[in-house]
């Protein structure tokens, strides 16, 4: 038997789409809302305070939805209080910073994303707060090799996002600002109340151009992490996030995002399976109430937040499976592994509490027994001998 010779041929199998091509996993507001900021900028003629992309109303019309007189259709991007925006955006006109305080998955960073963009066209200057968030994410750094060979220049300076904003006029955003230990937090207090960033190596400073302003987020199951002092809190005008107000609520905010995950994520478009959301979504209000809808149940609450944000990657990751291993259809054991592992989070207690909300509510509740099946198949499976 004789071989063939290796190809020399240069053609190589299809490799799909390349980078250039491929759509992003995740663009920036600006980036998925161009045509929606374009259309608004256009057709507002209301007064805008400096260095602003759109006036106050266009930037609440832009988060809440509406038709323009046009006829152009503005996606709602936040579900909630339309005062609780407009204090907001009313914030931001101002000289003072914007706090938006909440618990877990209540779109904080979600709406000062979309605040940013609709302001200032950039909601990319972000100093994002963990505890390893060092002063100069806050103020500036140097590039050291410059440095050593030329000093302290203006050229060997590497700004901030913060300062970047200053000198643009634009919005800076503070992810988790209550992450960030003190000294780094308190950085900010020069920045907020007299509008200036010093800079002592090069006898100068950096003032803030009209229009600058820092919107920042803060988690409100993290106090005792990282405190902020009394200072900085005076120079913020906090806004209270809540949870959504209704279940109907909720099941709107998880029926759209999961939409649009899904046309970035290349998921069929037609919407998730109404029954299976409401589904989800009524077990994790129940779950985080730790008392059932009817209010006749009393529950154990587990560890997880069971935020808004977790319904959606419980119904998103269930239309994932549906997609590449079922039929396409959204199903009760396509829900129930996404929903087991947000609602344990902590092996030694948060199974108790799930399995006792299964056999007492779940098990009973009608039409619900596919999901309890389906949950119930699972447990089966992740048990070992001698579990209890």
């Amino acid at each position: 038997m004789t071989l063939a010779p290796p190809s020399t041929s240069t053609a190589t199998p299809d490799a799909g789409p390349t980078a250039d091509s491929a759509p992003l996993l995740r663009p920036h507001a600006e980036q998925a809302y161009a045509g929606e900021l374009a259309a608004l900028t256009a057709a507002d003629t209301r007064a805008r305070p400096p260095s602003w992309r759109l006036s106050p109303w266009a930037v609440v019309t832009y988060l809440l939805g509406g038709v323009l007189d046009d006829g152009t259709v503005i996606s709602p991007k936040y579900i909630g209080s339309r005062r609780l925006v407009e204090v907001a955006v009313a914030t931001l006109a101002t000289d003072r910073a914007l706090l938006l305080l909440g618990s877990p998955g209540t779109a904080k960073s979600w709406l000062s994303e979309h605040l940013a963009a609709a302001v200032s066209g950039d909601s990319t200057l972000v100093v994002q707060g963990t505890a390893g968030t060092s002063e100069d994410a806050v103020r500036y750094g140097w590039n050291y090799a410059r440095l050593i060979a030329e000093g302290p220049s203006p050229d060997a300076l590497v700004p901030s996002p913060v300062m970047r904003a200053m000198t643009r006029g634009s919005i800076a955003r503070v992810e988790e600002l209550t992450r960030m230990g003190a000294e780094v937090q308190d950085a900010l207090i020069t920045v907020l109340s007299e509008k200036t960033l010093p800079v002592p190596e090069l006898a100068s400073e950096v003032q803030a151009v009209a229009g600058f302003a820092v919107i920042a987020t803060a988690n409100d199951r993290d106090r005792g992490v990282n405190e902020m002092s009394s200072a900085l809190r005076r120079r913020f005008n906090t806004v209270v996030l809540p949870l959504p107000a209704s279940e109907d609520a909720e099941v709107e905010i998880v029926t759209r995002r999961v939409a649009d995950l899904g046309r970035t994520l290349a998921l069929p478009d037609e919407p998730p399976a109404a029954s299976e959301v409401r589904r989800v979504v009524q077990i994790f209000r129940e779950l985080r109430a730790g008392v059932t809808r009817d209010g006749r149940t009393t529950l154990k609450s587990p560890t997880a937040t069971l935020s808004t944000a977790e319904a959606i990657s419980v119904i998103t990751g269930g239309i994932t499976l549906a997609t590449h291993f079922g039929d396409g259809r959204l199903r009760a054991e396509d829900v129930a592994a996404g929903l087991v592992g947000a609602v344990i989070k902590d092996p030694a207690t948060d199974p108790v509490a799930w399995r006792e909300y299964l056999e007492g509510v779940v098990r009973d509740r009608k039409g619900w027994s596919d999901l309890y099946r389906a949950c119930r198949d699972l447990d089966d499976d992740a048990r070992v001998p001698g579990d209890a």
